[in-house]
């Protein structure tokens, strides 16, 4: 891949990443998980409409409003709430180490539902490493915490989370040519504020006791692992392949594991250190396997 597109990979895993962070600790600052996403999520979306409004864009078509619905639900509304949950119950590079699975999910999907994308054996061997990484996690039994967690819950969690967004990034990329970036952005966050608001004061009610701490925290989760992020990752599925742009699912680990470790005095252990070394072997490998693929289209051209 071109250096530009990693530049970007690198600048969406940050965003990612630090959400990790953030999400922890708003947790300390005693925000509750459903006024963390409804909130993030409706501040991003009040960012997108200022750009649309700004640029004057037309109103979208009824085919682009549906597949923003579909990435809402898929892309947005299950991963949050369910990696928001997550991060309850495992560190943030736990968790984090989770997202490696993301371009496994993608290829898989992309198989079945990209003819230009098929899931070749180079590629198998890597994801195959990479998925190694994440077992090694979660044999060890490692949680990143010093005390207390369900890591095989924030397991079953992150797992769903990931399936999710492995279909939502490659529908995405199916109808990439039918959508612009920014106004595919908006709808999804449009549409999943109005019923993630609507949780967050049935479950939660109105959060009028989040503490000055909690908001700036909300608000970085809301620029900065939101809002950055998912607009990057649609303007790349419009100009590489969605298992490349799913890459930025390997880096957003080491993102958490880091930050986590540094801020939030979460803990470095075997089992973190060792599924690690191999997401990134498994990274390197995929990124390797993609480069040959691209080289032999040019060439049978």
């Amino acid at each position: 891949m071109r250096a530009t597109y990693w530049i970007l990979i690198i600048v969406a895993a940050l965003g990612w990443g630090t959400g990790g962070i953030a999400t922890r600790a708003a947790f300390a600052e005693g925000v509750g998980p459903w006024t963390m996403v409804a909130m993030r999520v409706l501040i991003a979306a009040l960012l997108v409409l200022v750009i649309l409004a700004v640029r004057r864009s037309p109103l979208p078509t009824r085919t682009v409003v549906r597949f923003g619905f579909i990435q809402a639900v898929f892309n947005l509304t299950i991963p949050y709430v369910l990696f928001t949950f997550a991060y309850d119950e495992a560190s943030a590079g736990f968790v984090g180490l989770l997202a490696a699975l993301i371009p496994l999910a993608t290829s898989i999907f992309a198989n079945f539902m990209l003819p230009n994308e098929p899931m070749t054996a180079g590629r198998i061997v890597a994801l195959f490493v990479a998925f190694s990484g994440v077992a090694a996690l979660l044999l060890s039994g490692d949680s990143g915490l010093a005390e207390g967690g369900r890591p095989l819950l924030a397991i079953a969690l992150g797992l769903t989370a990931v399936a999710s967004i492995g279909f939502s990034g490659v529908f995405a990329k199916k109808h990439a040519g039918y959508y612009d970036p920014v106004e595919m952005t908006g709808i999804q966050f449009g549409f999943g504020s109005l019923w993630l608001v609507v949780a967050m004061l049935l479950i939660e009610g109105v959060p009028l006791d989040v503490s000055v701490n909690g908001w700036w925290l909300i608000l970085i989760l809301a620029v900065a692992a939101t809002f950055m992020p998912f607009l990057l990752y649609f303007w790349l599925l419009q100009h590489i392949s969605a298992t490349d742009a799913s890459l930025v699912g390997y880096l957003v680990p080491f993102v958490a594991l880091v930050g986590g470790i540094v801020l939030l005095d979460e803990q470095l252990q075997v089992g973190i250190i060792v599924g690690g070394t191999l997401v990134l072997i498994g990274m390197i490998l995929s990124d390797r396997e993609g480069r040959r693929s691209v080289l032999a289209t040019v060439g049978s051209d």
